[in-house]
């Protein structure tokens, strides 16, 4: 029988440990977060609805967002064991660098609107983190603005062709003249998908005033201090500002955009270059074989065709018709540091974020993306270290399984997805 004593207080204090207090309130909040959904439930709250709603909608029904995080949540690993992996390696080489992790911050346009460090906080903490930023050239932050805050770190540009062709030529020099290294030339953007979001919420760059936004805004004042104490919101790329996000991209975009914009683009840009928006294999062979640098895999995040083809779910039988030594990278859907393992094992080369990034901004600006990044770091190194493998070049099909949720019946979809393990 257990022998009963009164308690000693002497080893209570040991057994007891009190926390020491945090008063800085953004270092409070975002250390509380231990994942991305953490980080965008603080934005969520933080954020007018508007706003928010920009960076977390899609199109329409929003399907091709919910199936492309879906099919990243339908992933199951298949660990080795008796393999120590006590430290990993998770730098890769992509597009002729180095990058300290396999992803990179992919392009978003609008960014200052979300809170207004904007792109300089994403471009400062690529920078810290040794890791490429993508600027949009929706950006709200200059080419020159952006190469100021990341001067020694990775720039890349995001080139829309625009109905007046000149503009592109122009920012394609600037950029190239700034000293960012790769350029993606963006296809899947001939017109503006459907954001019902945006729409019911009208918003609209500058945002307009209702009594609903007003209303909405009354328990965020913090945004709203920031936003009027700050240079005004607009493109930094483009001289036009208002109206609402399709009516400015319908005004600038160009349906025609063609094989022979490429090859100009091509002849104007002297360093890599990947098209960005690409949806079915047999673009990524033609794309191969026109001679570009690399491919990204992507339906914009769900923000254009509604129902477009999982990126996650094309990727091993684009990796297998384009062959081993193309660069294929991958975006859409990408919350945790699982999907990007998951991603490098089933042939891409490198991924992108895009709200998962943002969500770190609005949480906590530049701090908030640093925490971003740091929790998708931890996230990948520990599903290394479990699954027994300490470089990215040990990672392969067989980690993978892919469960099929959804299966195509027939059709063109049927083939591409034949692979699927």
């Amino acid at each position: 029988m257990v022998k009963r004593q009164l308690p000693n207080p002497a080893e209570i204090l040991e057994l007891m440990s009190f926390k020491k207090p945090e008063f800085d309130g953004r270092k409070r909040r975002l250390d509380a977060a231990l994942t991305i959904y953490d980080l965008r439930k603080i934005a969520k709250r933080r954020t007018p609805k508007a706003a928010f709603d920009y960076t977390d909608g899609a199109a329409e029904g929003e399907l091709s967002l919910s199936r492309a995080r879906q099919a990243f949540e339908d992933v199951e690993f298949h660990p080795g064991i008796l393999k120590p992996a006590p430290q990993v390696d998770t730098t890769v080489d992509i597009l002729g660098g180095p990058s300290s992790l396999p992803f990179g911050i992919a392009p978003t346009g609008f960014t200052r609107l979300m809170q207004t460090e904007g792109e300089e906080a994403g471009a400062g903490a690529a920078a810290a983190a040794g890791i490429p930023f993508t600027l949009s050239t929706l950006g709200t932050t200059s080419i020159e603005g952006v190469k100021a805050a990341n001067p020694h770190g990775r720039n890349w540009f995001q080139l829309y062709v625009m109905r007046d062709r000149e503009i592109s030529y122009e920012l394609t020099r600037r950029a190239a003249a700034a000293g960012f290294d790769t350029l993606h030339f963006t296809v899947d953007t001939p017109v503006a998908g459907a954001r019902l979001r945006d729409k019911r919420n009208g918003f609209s760059i500058p945002p307009q005033l209702t009594l609903g936004t007003i209303i909405n805004a009354i328990p965020r004042p913090w945004w709203w201090y920031d936003f009027l104490t700050t240079p005004k919101l607009e493109f930094a790329s483009l001289s036009s500002t208002g109206g609402t996000v399709g009516e400015l991209l319908d005004a600038a975009m160009d349906p025609t955009i063609s094989y022979d914009d490429l090859a100009v683009i091509r002849d104007l840009w002297p360093g890599k270059i990947v098209i960005k928006g690409v949806q079915n294999v047999e673009d990524s062979v033609r794309l191969k074989d026109a001679g570009v640098d690399g491919i990204v895999l992507s339906n914009h995040g769900g923000r254009q065709l509604d129902r477009a083809p999982i990126p996650f779910h094309l990727l091993p039988k684009v990796r297998e018709a384009v062959g081993e030594e193309f660069t294929v990278m991958i975006d859409t859907g990408i919350m945790n540091g699982a999907d990007i393992v998951a991603s490098v094992a089933l042939g891409a080369d490198f991924t992108l974020i895009g709200r998962a990034y943002l969500y770190g901004l609005m949480a906590g600006g530049r701090q908030g993306v640093d925490r971003a990044i740091a929790i998708l770091r931890t996230e990948i190194e520990r599903t290394m270290r479990l699954l027994g493998v300490s470089s990215l070049a040990e990672l392969e099909p067989g980690h993978v399984t892919q469960l099929q949720r959804m299966v195509p019946v027939g059709g063109v979809g049927a083939e591409a997805y034949s692979s699927v393990r």
